[in-house]
C-alpha cells in the first residue's frame, strides 16, 4: 500500500484555497478601501489553512470534490480569521504578532480591526450562502448554515472565549478547561469537516464518523496549541510564545502537566482515526491531518 503523500495534498488543496480566497475578498481599491485592505491583510498572510482542508477533506471523504465545497471552505477560513483578528485586540488578548507580522490593529488601528473582523463573519455567510449555485438541492444550506452558525457562535467559539476570559487567573476545573478547548477550538474544526461531507452528501453514518472526529480532532489542536505556547518560538508560531502563562489563561500544560498534555493529544488522535473507520480509504486525508496536528510545530 502507497503511503498518503500529505505534503503534497496540502501544497495542493492550500494553492487552490489561496486562489479561491484571492477572488473571494473585496479588491483592495474597493471601496471602503480601507476595511478591504484589512480584511485581506490578514485573511492572505498565509496560515496552515486547516480548517478549508478539512472541508474538503470531509468532502473527499464521502466521494464529493473540493469544488462543490470551495465557498464554503473559503466561509471557515474568513470565520477563523475574523476570530484571530479580535482575539489579537488590546480587549482579549493584545498580541502584537499574528501568521509572524504585526497584527491588524497594529498595523490599521483598533476600530479598522474591529471591523474588518466583522466584514470577514458577515462574508463568510454570505460565501456559504454561494455555494447553493453548486448543488444539486441547495435546502443542505440549511443544515450547513445551522451547523457554522452554531459552532462560532455563542454556543461555540464565542463561548469558548467568554469562559477563556472569565477564567484568566483562576484555578479552574478540568471540566471548565475542557469546555473551553472544546468550545472555542474544537467546535469550528468540527463543523469544517461535518460540513464539507453535508455539502457532499455524506450519509447521517458518514455525518456522525466525521463529527465524532472533527471534535476530537479540534480538541488535540488546542491542547498542542498549548503545548507550543510553553515550548515554541515566535520564529515557528508566527505569534509570541508564552502568552499564555503571562496573561495567567487556563491551559493544559498548567492544569495537567506538559507529559500528560502531550499523551492526552495523542490518545484523542487515536479516537479520531478510530471514529473514521466507517469511511475507508476514502478518510485517509483526515487520518493523516490527525497525525500532523498531533506533529505540528507552529
Amino acid at each position: 500500500m502507497t503511503e498518503f503523500d500529505l505534503p503534497c495534498y496540502l501544497a495542493e488543496r492550500r494553492a487552490a484555497v489561496d486562489r479561491a480566497l484571492e477572488g473571494a475578498l473585496p479588491a483592495e481599491d474597493v471601496a471602503p478601501a480601507t476595511v478591504h485592505r484589512a480584511m485581506r491583510y490578514s485573511v492572505l498572510a498565509g496560515g496552515k489553512r486547516l480548517r478549508p482542508i478539512l472541508v474538503i477533506a470531509g468532502a473527499e471523504a464521502v466521494g464529493g470534490s473540493r469544488e462543490r465545497v470551495m465557498p464554503t471552505a473559503c466561509a471557515l477560513e474568513c470565520l477563523h480569521t475574523y476570530s484571530l483578528i479580535h482575539d489579537d485586540l488590546p480587549a482579549m488578548d493584545d498580541d502584537d504578532f499574528r501568521r509572524g507580522r504585526p497584527t491588524s490593529h497594529k498595523v490599521f488601528g483598533e476600530a479598522v480591526a474591529i471591523l474588518a473582523g466583522d466584514g470577514l463573519l458577515t462574508l463568510a455567510f454570505r460565501l456559504i450562502a454561494d455555494n447553493g449555485a453548486l448543488l444539486p438541492d441547495p435546502r443542505v444550506l440549511r443544515e450547513v448554515i445551522a451547523e457554522i452558525a452554531e459552532a462560532a457562535g455563542t454556543l461555540g467559539m464565542v463561548g469558548g472565549q467568554v469562559v477563556d476570559i472569565e477564567s484568566e487567573g483562576k484555578r479552574i476545573s478540568a471540566e471548565t478547561l475542557e469546555y473551553i478547548h472544546a468550545h472555542k477550538t474544537a467546535a469550528l474544526i468540527r463543523a469544517s469537516l461535518v460540513s464539507g461531507a453535508r455539502l457532499a452528501g455524506g450519509s447521517p453514518a458518514a455525518l456522525d464518523a466525521v463529527r465524532m472526529a472533527g471534535g476530537h480532532l479540534g480538541l488535540a489542536f488546542q491542547i498542542v496549541d498549548d503545548i507550543l505556547d510553553v515550548e515554541g518560538s515566535l520564529a515557528e508560531l508566527g505569534k509570541t510564545a508564552g502568552s499564555d502563562r503571562r496573561k495567567q489563561k487556563a491551559t493544559y500544560p498548567d492544569h495537567h502537566g506538559l507529559e500528560a498534555s502531550r499523551v492526552r493529544a495523542k490518545t484523542l488522535i487515536e479516537e479520531a482515526k478510530a471514529a473514521l473507520a466507517p469511511l475507508g480509504p476514502a478518510a485517509d486525508p483526515i487520518r493523516a491531518l490527525a497525525d500532523f496536528v498531533l506533529e505540528r510545530r507552529s
